[in-house]
C-alpha cells in the first residue's frame, strides 16, 4: 500500500508552490483576455494555398483601411486577425484592403471565413456572468457535499468534507489560471468564453474525482478498526487506479483533440487537459489529506483543552 497521508508533507509543499506562482503571476500579468470580454473583432480570412503574404503584409494593408493595432496569428491553412473596433465599415474596409493585397499577388481565391464581433458592454456583461456562474458552482458544491455526508459525524464533520473539496477545486482552478497568465503573456494566449466553459468543466470533473475517494471513506469508516489516517490511505489506494486511469484516458482524448482539433478550440482543450491533470493530484493528495489535517488539529485542540 502506497503511504499517501504519510507522505503529505512531500506533495502539500509541491501544490502550494504551485499555487503561489500561480496567484503571483495572475497579480503580475493577469488574463490576456480576449474580445469576448474586453471587445472587439476577430476576423479569419483564407488567401489560399497559392499565396502566403507575411504578418508585416497583412498589417500594412489593414493599416492602409485605418486599423493600426491589429493582431495577426497565420494558422495552418488561415489568418485569423483581431482588432479593438467592433463597426461593420471597418470589417469591410478591412475585407477590401486584404482583397486588394489578394489581387495585387494575382491571387483570386480570397474569402472571408469567420468574422465575430462583441461591444465593451457585452465584454463587461460576460465577465461579470461567468465570475458569478463560477462562484454560484461552487456554493452548490459546497452545500451537495455537505448534505450527501450529512450521516458522516465522526471524526471529521459532513462540511468539512465541502470544504475540504473546495481547497483541492481552488487549487486545481488557479494552477490552470496561472498557466494561462503565464501563455497569455509571453504567447499571447487568450481567455474567451470557451475557456470559461473548460473552467466550469474543470469543476464538474475534478469534484467527481474527489467524491469518488470521498465515497469510500465513507464506506470504510464504520467497519474499519484503524485510526482515521490510515483509513484514509486505505481507501485512496483502493480508489488510486481507477482515478489514474479515467483521468488518462480522458487526457488522451483531449491531447487528440488539441493536436487534431480546429484553431478554434485548442485553448479549450489545452485548460481541460492541465485541469483535469492537477484534479487528479488534488484529489488523492490535496483533499484527503487536508481532511486528515483538519482531523488531527482538532484533535490536538481538545487534548489541550483537556489539560
Amino acid at each position: 500500500m502506497i503511504k499517501i497521508i504519510k507522505n503529505r508533507k512531500f506533495f502539500l509543499p509541491i501544490s502550494g508552490l504551485l499555487v503561489t506562482a500561480s496567484i503571483i503571476a495572475l497579480f503580475v500579468w493577469g488574463l490576456n483576455f480576449g474580445i469576448d470580454f474586453k471587445g472587439g473583432s476577430l476576423l479569419e480570412v483564407d488567401f489560399g494555398p497559392e499565396f502566403r503574404p507575411t504578418i508585416t503584409e497583412v498589417q500594412s494593408s489593414l493599416a492602409e483601411a485605418g486599423l493600426m493595432n491589429t493582431t495577426v496569428q497565420p494558422t495552418e491553412d488561415s489568418y485569423i486577425i483581431r482588432f479593438k473596433e467592433s463597426d461593420e465599415n471597418i470589417h469591410f474596409a478591412a475585407l477590401d484592403s486584404l482583397k486588394t493585397l489578394a489581387e495585387s499577388k494575382e491571387v483570386d481565391t480570397f474569402k472571408e471565413l469567420r468574422f465575430d464581433s462583441v461591444g465593451p458592454s457585452i465584454g463587461k456583461e460576460l465577465k461579470s456572468k461567468s465570475f458569478n456562474a463560477s462562484i454560484i458552482a461552487l456554493i452548490m458544491i459546497i452545500v451537495y457535499i455537505s448534505f450527501s455526508f450529512r450521516k458522516v459525524s465522526l471524526p471529521v464533520a459532513s462540511w468539512k468534507y465541502g470544504i475540504a473539496s473546495i481547497i483541492a477545486l481552488s487549487h486545481d482552478v488557479v494552477i490552470t489560471l496561472g498557466i494561462f497568465s503565464f501563455l497569455g503573456h509571453f504567447y499571447g494566449t487568450e481567455v474567451n468564453t470557451p475557456f470559461i466553459a473548460a473552467i466550469l468543466t474543470i469543476l464538474g470533473y475534478s469534484i467527481n474525482d474527489t467524491i469518488v475517494v470521498f465515497d469510500r471513506i465513507r464506506d470504510n469508516l464504520p467497519k474499519s478498526k484503524d485510526n482515521f489516517s490510515d483509513t484514509v490511505d486505505r481507501s485512496l489506494n483502493q480508489t488510486l487506479r481507477r482515478s489514474i486511469n479515467t483521468s488518462f484516458t480522458t487526457i488522451l482524448a483531449l491531447v487528440a483533440v488539441y493536436f487534431f482539433g480546429g484553431d478554434s478550440i485548442k485553448d479549450f482543450a489545452l485548460a481541460l487537459i492541465i485541469g483535469i491533470g492537477f484534479g487528479t493530484f488534488s484529489s488523492i493528495f490535496v483533499a484527503s489529506p487536508v481532511l486528515v489535517i483538519w482531523d488531527n488539529l482538532s484533535r490536538s485542540r481538545r487534548k489541550a483543552e483537556l489539560k
